[in-house]
């Protein structure tokens, strides 16, 4: 058992403090590169400013034999692009190791914290099983940091790609102050779970329900009458269950990879769907997502709109008002500071949204 006093003293001595809250630094995209592929590492530093974070990809989609290539490439990456990491810096610097029991995640940490520890944000563990996992994590990298005279923490992020994970969801969130969020791993949760389905994320045309048949003037229901469908979402459940614990938790929980690259309209409805459950961000596997996850994961100006609104009638403490025929009161109020907190930090790293948000205020005028 572990003292609550303890749970915020460094583990290894000369190590940095770990924080007590984790940033609320905007994440809609994080967008996943191989290190180890000349032409995508070419591309990132006029990424720079344009995603929220960038993550070197050392795991799933890395070749065996380009694990080290990755693993350097990153190291070369990060030292040369400036803007990139960092708790100033507009884009975030992230990393995917490889899974704790493969035969390269202890060199992944030992060779990414004494070389770029001070750019990397956060580090995301993949196939993490329980607080067991964060834990071994959340010591060693005390010990390289303290090595590496580091001054903050380096973040961890878990992926829940397992159900022992997603039973074990509300202690990993808890194991560590350096826990930053979670993401969803369809992929290979579906295949732990013997799910049916061989889709990255989204939805599956079989996972449906059936509207009621009609009923003829003898009261029998006509069961082959023509019926209409409805698609159902298979990650529903996990992703309202993930947003919980992270609440629970101070962190933050992410929707993950959505496969489909081609199929833009159900990437969007994917998005948006995690987003109205709390996710605050997503993963972008190709360019084109990045857009889809900024204007998603952004909220609109009409809602914005509507936001400022109530705080402005709230702001004095009244109880409830009327708004367009609406009640609006205490609970209505703290949904639309969730709302304005994240415009104003939107705002702060995105010059475009800041144009939008801003001409609110020439209304409001």
């Amino acid at each position: 058992m572990r003292s609550a006093k303890d749970f915020f003293r460094p583990l290894a001595v000369g190590a940095p403090t770990p924080l007590t809250e984790i940033p609320a630094r905007p994440s809609r995209a994080i967008h996943f590169f191989d290190p180890s592929n000349e032409k995508m590492a070419a591309k990132v530093p006029q990424m720079v400013g344009t995603v929220d974070v960038l993550l070197g990809n050392l795991e799933d989609a890395i070749k065996a034999d380009n694990k080290v290539a990755a693993r350097e490439g990153l190291v070369t990456i990060a030292q040369g692009t400036d803007g990139l990491g960092g708790p100033q810096a507009k884009t975030q610097l992230w990393t995917r190791i490889n899974a704790l029991d493969s035969p390269w995640a202890l060199d992944d940490l030992t060779t990414l914290v004494p070389a770029i520890g001070d750019r990397l944000d956060v580090i995301m563990v993949p196939k993490v099983q329980g607080a067991e996992d964060i834990q071994y994590v959340d010591r060693l990298l005390a010990q390289l940091e303290a090595k590496a005279g580091l001054d903050r923490p380096i973040l961890v992020h878990a992926i829940l790609e397992t159900a022992r994970g997603m039973v074990n969801i509300e202690e990993i969130c808890g194991a560590s102050p350096r826990m930053q969020g979670l993401s969803l791993g369809p992929a290979d949760l579906a295949a732990d779970r013997r799910m049916k389905t061989t889709r990255v994320g989204g939805g599956h045309p079989g996972y449906l329900v059936r509207q009621d048949p009609p009923v003829n003037d003898l009261g029998i229901s006509e069961v082959d009458a023509n019926r209409t469908t409805y698609q159902q979402d298979l990650w529903h459940y996990t992703i309202a269950r993930m947003v919980d614990a992270c609440a629970m938790h101070g962190i933050y929980p992410y929707y993950g990879p959505f496969g489909d690259i081609a199929d833009v309209v159900a990437c969007e409805d994917q998005f948006r769907n995690a987003f109205l459950l709390g996710c605050v961000g997503t993963w972008s596997l190709h360019p084109k997502q990045i857009a889809i996850a900024n204007r998603v994961f952004s909220p609109s100006v009409e809602d914005i709109r509507h936001a400022r609104r109530v705080v402005a009638a709230m702001g004095d403490g009244t109880g409830a008002v009327m708004l367009d025929g609406k009640m609006e009161d205490d609970a209505s109020l703290k949904q639309c500071l969730v709302l304005v907190e994240l415009a104003e930090q939107l705002a702060a790293i995105d010059p475009e949204l800041k144009k939008q948000y801003d001409a609110l205020d020439g209304e409001e005028a």
